[in-house]
C-alpha cells in the first residue's frame, strides 16, 4: 500500500444521545444532515432554516380590491433576531399581474440585497448610541453637544422606535415637512437634516444600510431675509473703547485679521511674527483641535499695527473688583513660545468665547445699538471692509482662509452703498471717456 493511501474505518451509526439526523428528498437524492453531541443550535433554530436562502419572489395575489405579496423579513424584538411573515399590499387590483410584478420587484430589492440583512433590523435608538461612541466623540464638543441635543430632542422621539431600514425617504420627507410648518427656523430644520443624514451614512458605511435616504430630503427656499450685519468703521472704535483688556485687543486682532474667535484662543506666541501670524491650532471650550480645514491652517499677512497691539499686552496690568478690595493682575503671565497670546485674567487658562460674548461683546453692543454683535459678525466686518477698500476677492480668500472664493463672496463680503456708489463713478467715468473720444 502506497505512503498516500489512507485506511478507510467503517464508522458507527449514531446513537440517540451521540447524534440526531434527518433526511430531506431533493433533485439531486436524499441530503443527509447530521448534529453531534453538544453542538450549539444555530441562531434561529435548525441548519435548514439557517440555510435557507434569503432571496425571495413570492407572486403576487389578488385579494379583495389589491395586489398582495407575502414576504419575510427579519426583525429585531428584545435584542432578539426573530423573522416574521407579514402581507404587503401593492397596488390596486384595477393594475394587470405584469404591473404587480414590478411593483414587486422594486419592493424586494432591498430585502434581497446581501449587504443589507438583519443590520438593518437596529432600531435607530440604538445605532444612534453607536454614532455617539464612534462618530460624535471624535468632533468638536460645540459640533458634538449640538448633534446630541437635535438627536435628543427631534429625531429619536421621530425615528428611534424604527428600524433603520424603515426610514425611507417618503417618511423623513413628511416628517421634514411638517417641520417645515412649525416654529422652527430654517437653520434648525437644516441642521435636524444635517445630523439625520449623518448618522443615516455611517448606518451606510457600516453596511446596515445600502443607500442615505436623508440625502434626497428636499427643503423648500428659505424666505427673504435682510443682508447680514457688519460693523462700519465709524461704529467700531466707539465699541473698542467700552471693552476692557485683554478682550479689546481680542476684538481688535479679529476685526482686522479676520481669525476665528477659536483661532484666536488657540493662538500662540511663537505664530506671531513681525509681519504675518501664523495659523496652527484651534481652542474652543475645552479642546484643542487642528483648524478647521486645510485652507485655514496657513500663515496670513498682517499689519505691522496689529502686531504692536498684540505685543502690548506683555507689559500691560488690569485691575480687578475683589468685593471691597482690588487686585492687580498680568495682562500676560507668561510669554514663552509655547505659551497662549490671550490668556484669562486670573489664572492664564485659555479663553472662553462664550464668556466674552455675554460678559463683555453683547453688554457693549447694546448700549450702541449693536445688540446683534459677535464674533462672526467681527469676522465679516473684515470681509466687508476689504470689499470696500477694493481688495481682490482672490486675495480677500486667501486672507479669509476659505477653500472656494464663493464663500467669501457671497457669504461673508455684504454689498454696502458706498461699495456701490464707487461701482457708479467707475461706470461714469468710463461712459465719458468714450464721449470725449
Amino acid at each position: 500500500m502506497s505512503e498516500l493511501s489512507q485506511t478507510i474505518v467503517p464508522r458507527a451509526a449514531p446513537t440517540a444521545a451521540a447524534a440526531t439526523a434527518t433526511s430531506r428528498r431533493t433533485k439531486c437524492g436524499t441530503l443527509r444532515v447530521e448534529r453531534l453531541r453538544n453542538e450549539p443550535s444555530p441562531q434561529g433554530g435548525g441548519y435548514e432554516r439557517m440555510a435557507r436562502r434569503r432571496y425571495q419572489k413570492p407572486a403576487p395575489q389578488r385579494r379583495g380590491n389589491q395586489w398582495t405579496i407575502l414576504v419575510r423579513e427579519d426583525v429585531s424584538l428584545g435584542g432578539q433576531r426573530i423573522r416574521k411573515v407579514k402581507r404587503v399590499p401593492l397596488a390596486p387590483a384595477t393594475l394587470n399581474k405584469r404591473e404587480a410584478e414590478r411593483l414587486r420587484d422594486e419592493y424586494l430589492d432591498r430585502i434581497n440585497q446581501p449587504h443589507v440583512g438583519i443590520g438593518g433590523a437596529c432600531f435607530l435608538r440604538d445605532f444612534a448610541q453607536i454614532y455617539d461612541r464612534d462618530v460624535l466623540s471624535g468632533l468638536a464638543s460645540t459640533t458634538r453637544d449640538r448633534s446630541r441635543g437635535v438627536l435628543k430632542n427631534h429625531l429619536i422621539p421621530m425615528f428611534g422606535g424604527l428600524m433603520l431600514r424603515e426610514i425611507t425617504l417618503e417618511t423623513a420627507q413628511g416628517y421634514f415637512a411638517e417641520l417645515q410648518q412649525s416654529d422652527l427656523s430654517p437653520e434648525s430644520v437644516d441642521k435636524i437634516r444635517d445630523v439625520l443624514s449623518a448618522v443615516l451614512r455611517a448606518a451606510v458605511d457600516y453596511g446596515r444600510l445600502s443607500s442615505n435616504p436623508a440625502e434626497k430630503i428636499r427643503l423648500k427656499r428659505r424666505r427673504l431675509t435682510k443682508p447680514k450685519p457688519f460693523v462700519r468703521v465709524e461704529q467700531f472704535y466707539p465699541f473698542l473703547a467700552m471693552l476692557a483688556e485683554p478682550y479689546a485687543t481680542m476684538v481688535y486682532v479679529a476685526v482686522f485679521t479676520g481669525l476665528r474667535v477659536s483661532e484666536l484662543a488657540g493662538l500662540l506666541w511663537r505664530n506671531v511674527h513681525a509681519d504675518s501670524i501664523t495659523i496652527e491650532q484651534r481652542y474652543c471650550r475645552g479642546d484643542l483641535d487642528a483648524p478647521k480645514s486645510d485652507s485655514s491652517k496657513s500663515t496670513i499677512s498682517v499689519d505691522e499695527h496689529v502686531i504692536a497691539r498684540i505685543q502690548r499686552l506683555k507689559s500691560m496690568e488690569v485691575v480687578v473688583n475683589a468685593g471691597k478690595g482690588r487686585r492687580r493682575y498680568k495682562v500676560v503671565k507668561s510669554d514663552g513660545p509655547d505659551d497662549l497670546v490671550f490668556q484669562s485674567v486670573a489664572k492664564g487658562a485659555p479663553m472662553r468665547d462664550n464668556i466674552i460674548l455675554v460678559r463683555h461683546i453683547k453688554p457693549a453692543g447694546r448700549k450702541l445699538g449693536l445688540g446683534w454683535l459677535n464674533w462672526q459678525v467681527l469676522r465679516r466686518s473684515f470681509a466687508t471692509w476689504l470689499q470696500m477698500a477694493g481688495v481682490d476677492v482672490k486675495d480677500a480668500q486667501g486672507l479669509m482662509r476659505h477653500s472656494r472664493a464663493s464663500t467669501t463672496q457671497d457669504v461673508y463680503q455684504q454689498l454696502v452703498p458706498e461699495s456701490q456708489r464707487k461701482a457708479v463713478r467707475k461706470l461714469t467715468a468710463l461712459a465719458r471717456e468714450c464721449v470725449v473720444q
